[in-house]
């Protein structure tokens, strides 16, 4: 399913990414599409549920989600280096 956006942009609704066999995505610790789409519908309803700001809503919540991410990896590589022996780096 797809519908028009502002600015004529096409969004399509519940397309997942399609990964490579053999890709790690845990490697990857950033937000998924789907992690990015609830933070956006979460803005919007901040919102008023207002139209019109359908592109910066998904922009904002991927540099949210993206700062969260790094910030996780950064805290991960922290709790490793003092606690080496932990897998969970927790």
């Amino acid at each position: 399913m797809t519908s028009k956006g502002k600015g004529n942009v096409t969004l399509v609704h519940n397309a997942s990414p399609i990964q490579p066999p053999g890709e790690d995505t845990s490697a990857n610790h950033g937000p998924s599409r789907e992690e990015i789409r609830r933070r956006a519908y979460e803005i919007y309803l901040e919102r008023n549920g207002l139209p019109g700001d359908e592109l910066d809503d998904w922009l904002r919540a991927e540099r949210e989600l993206q700062k969260v991410a790094l910030f996780k990896r950064g805290w991960n590589r922290l709790q490793k280096q003092h606690h080496p022996g932990s897998e969970e780096g927790n």
